[in-house]
């Protein structure tokens, strides 16, 4: 390879792309660029460059080097053979029918070029309305003589023959013969040593490109940049320290492995060329973070905060109980934010009942000791309107004004809260988005809290900041949040756990029952127990009205059945996110007093909702929630001292994913163990809602798979910042991190 002036593959925009970039015509790069776009995040046509192409890494890799011949073929091998169609077609199933459509099975005879043994079947099922259609296609493509490669797991079947089912005809790929209509050429003949005789990339298929012909175009362009060296992004002593790859050698291996590389490393990511491209999207991601936590510590504050010892026995005689030793610890952190010129950006997470707002209150009154109002966002109005109970009984003795502000109120109440905010009377505002409306204006906010934060957008966090005088910022979440998202979600903040609950808290006992007579019997039975002995229920449904296209249980529906039929001595109430906010509160106003015994609900119960004689969640259709959600509403009970259940009721019609969340659930309530594995069934981008949370959706890096890295690159981005005064080189990283503003969108919020 020359040693050329090096090319930024980012500044190659595909759609505008030449046909001397691997014979693409301009038709084909917008068509490819369209398809990049749909999966690769915050992309539009016009932005999508080479550099996008070449991190759309293969799903896995074939050995095509040494193709395995029929006559070494036996039961259950998993193999590639280059195979020459002898016959093909289509043919009914006899006797079956397939939702009124005929099923039809497509079969395909052949043998290898050697002919070393007798002919294979593969096959697979074609229905639908357009069979027909779609059968003369397929005998259009795999007419006698055609070749292509078939890769699967082959059995010996009843009929003395090796066959191979497959799923979807497109994972057959076909080497010689007529193409996809949608492709603008046939197969070049002299491009076939691209899909044989080497390992090769399989890749999902991307718009209307399949693999093959991306294999074919990821190739011309890593042939066509021959001529050119692509830009090294990490600095040279980094790449030595860990004997990384350059970019250019690891961008080419990632697609096209050597012969004696290890596919085994290559299927998992562990390939030399995957270790360094992974490296580099974790490094200049925390990087970002480091360098946007640096910009706010040195930033200054407006609100002057005191702590002494009067105002801490002023604290103290307001509250209603002692804290835990994780409570007082945090409490601390805090309180050495606060006192700091620069603003505190602190995030406190807990398990649900570990006593995270009472350490929130602390921090409120703590400021308002000092003169400065308090703000708390919640996400849902029936948890401001529990935060605003509980706050204003606890500072009932106290001179602090505190009032809620939700979108329900009525409009002249609106305005004179607004009016009362303005001007600096109240005190604590309790309330969801609606603090954040233009008509909204604090005289001296000291101190924004938000909780369950990361069910707000990042422009919604930052409205409320900025509407104080760079406050201090306190984000909640009782969503434990795993090792890895911490480290990049909140990478600029500090965190702060309570990792400890109140004590006389018994463990919640959680069992998955099966939606069968005999084990909702068992669960009648437990229900009765419970609220014969004056301890309230839960029973929790996915959906509010029954649907036509889901077949579950509604809460209306079930909630009129328990009243009517199953507890008819006992109180039954239904709460569900339609209702208006008069009714919610009043449901609840009833159930936390015990009034209402048996509390029907959808999910809006998922956070915020605090009755400690509650001790049974049933949660209908368990299979259908996520790992977090099902230990969020777990956590509405076990906040007493008697012995609390969650009953997981489930259909049989459950995924494997399914069945082990459940297990999950009925081994352990630890709620950091649940994040981790919730991490690692859903992946990043679920969990934590990332294009909100303003985490970038990872394209070559996985946050469980690679937490060794992510920390091995925290550790690099450390000392480059640490360096910055010294080393020209820590500086151009960091201006590169600046001006970027790709990477500039990791770090917001």
């Amino acid at each position: 390879m020359s040693s050329s002036r090096p090319i930024s593959l980012e500044t190659r925009v595909l759609a505008l792309s030449s046909t001397g970039i691997a014979r693409l015509g301009s038709i084909t790069a917008r068509k490819l660029a369209l398809g990049l776009a749909q999966v690769t995040p915050r992309k539009d046509i016009n932005t999508v460059t080479v550099e996008d192409l070449l991190l759309n890494l293969p799903m896995r890799y074939e050995d095509r080097s040494k193709m395995v011949e029929i006559r070494h073929l036996y039961h259950g091998v998993e193999a590639s053979l280059d195979l020459i169609v002898r016959v093909a077609g289509g043919y009914p199933v006899r006797n079956r029918r397939s939702f009124r459509q005929r099923l039809y099975i497509f079969k395909i005879g052949a043998t290898d070029q050697q002919s070393t043994g007798p002919q294979v079947i593969i096959w697979w099922f074609v229905s639908g309305p357009h069979a027909q259609e779609i059968i003369q296609y397929h005998a259009k493509r795999f007419t006698p003589g055609n070749r292509f490669i078939a890769f699967g797991k082959w059995e010996w079947d009843k009929h003395g023959t090796y066959s191979l089912r497959l799923n979807r005809p497109d994972e057959l790929e076909l080497i010689t013969g007529p193409d996809d209509e949608e492709y603008e050429a046939d197969i070049d003949p002299n491009l076939a040593a691209i899909h044989v005789g080497r390992r090769v990339p399989i890749y999902r298929k991307l718009g209307d490109f399949r693999t093959k012909r991306l294999r074919e175009i990821t190739h011309g362009i890593l042939t066509h940049l021959d001529d050119e060296r692509i830009y090294e992004t990490l600095p040279g002593d980094l790449l030595s320290r860990h004997k990384l790859i350059g970019r250019d050698q690891a961008l080419r291996n990632a697609h096209f492995p050597g012969e004696d590389a290890s596919l085994d490393d290559y299927h998992n990511a562990r390939s030399p060329a995957h270790r360094r491209l992974i490296f580099e999207e974790l490094f200049w991601l925390v990087l970002a973070l480091l360098v946007k936590r640096g910009q706010r510590i040195k930033e200054s504050k407006e609100a002057s905060i005191k702590i002494d010892d009067p105002i801490k026995k002023r604290i103290a005689s307001v509250l209603p109980f002692k804290l835990t030793e994780a409570q007082r610890k945090v409490v601390k952190e805090i309180f050495r934010d606060m006192r700091s010129d620069a603003p505190m950006n602190r995030l406190l997470q807990g398990d649900v009942g570990s006593g995270k707002t009472i350490v929130a209150l602390i921090a409120m009154l703590t400021a308002m000791e000092n003169g400065y109002q308090t703000a708390l966002m919640v996400p849902t109005e029936i948890l401001a309107e529990q935060h605003a109970r509980n706050i204003k009984r606890i500072l009932a003795k106290s001179p602090y004004r505190v009032e809620l502000l939700i979108g329900s109120l009525k409009s002249n109440d609106k305005r004179r809260l607004r009016d009362s905010i303005a001007a600096g009377e109240t005190h604590a505002c309790i309330g969801t988005h609606a603090l954040i409306q233009e008509t909204v204006s604090f005289k001296n906010l000291g101190l924004a809290i938000i909780d369950e934060q990361h069910r707000f957008g990042v422009m919604q966090r930052a409205e409320l900041r900025e509407r104080g005088l760079n406050p201090d910022v306190l984000v909640m979440t009782a969503t434990p949040i795993p090792r890895s998202l911490a480290m990049t979600v909140y990478g600029d903040l500090d965190v702060s756990t309570i990792d400890e609950l109140p004590p006389g808290r018994t463990p919640i006992v959680t069992k998955v029952f099966a939606d069968n007579a005999i084990d909702r019997k068992e669960v009648k039975q437990l229900l009765s127990r419970e609220l014969r002995a004056g301890r309230q229920v839960y029973v929790v449904y996915p959906l509010v009205e029954e649907s036509e296209k889901l077949d579950l249980r509604d809460a209306t529906r079930r909630y009129e059945y328990l009243r009517d039929k199953v507890f008819p001595k006992f109180s039954v109430g239904l709460l569900h996110g339609r209702m208006k906010a008069e009714e919610k509160e009043g449901m609840m106003r009833g159930f936390v007093s015990g009034e209402i015994q048996i509390l029907v609900s959808t999910t809006v119960v998922e956070v915020g909702v605090d009755v400690p004689n509650a001790s049974v969640m049933v949660i209908e259709h368990a299979e259908r929630f996520g790992l977090s959600q099902l230990h969020q509403l777990r956590g509405r009970v076990g906040r007493g001292a008697e012995q609390s259940y969650c009953v997981l009721l489930a259909s049989d019609k459950q995924t494997e994913v399914a069945r082990e969340r459940l297990g999950i659930m009925e081994e352990t309530n630890d709620g950091f163990r649940i994040a981790e594995k919730d991490l690692e069934l859903r992946g990043p981008g679920e969990v934590m809602g990332t294009r909100q949370a303003g985490l970038p959706e990872f394209r070559v890096a996985n946050l469980v798979r690679d937490l060794d890295i992510l920390e091995t690159a925290r550790k690099e981005a450390e000392f480059y910042i640490n360096q910055r005064k010294t080393s020209r080189e820590a500086v151009e990283l960091i201006n590169r991190v600046q001006k970027d503003a790709r990477i500039k969108l990791a770090a917001v919020g």
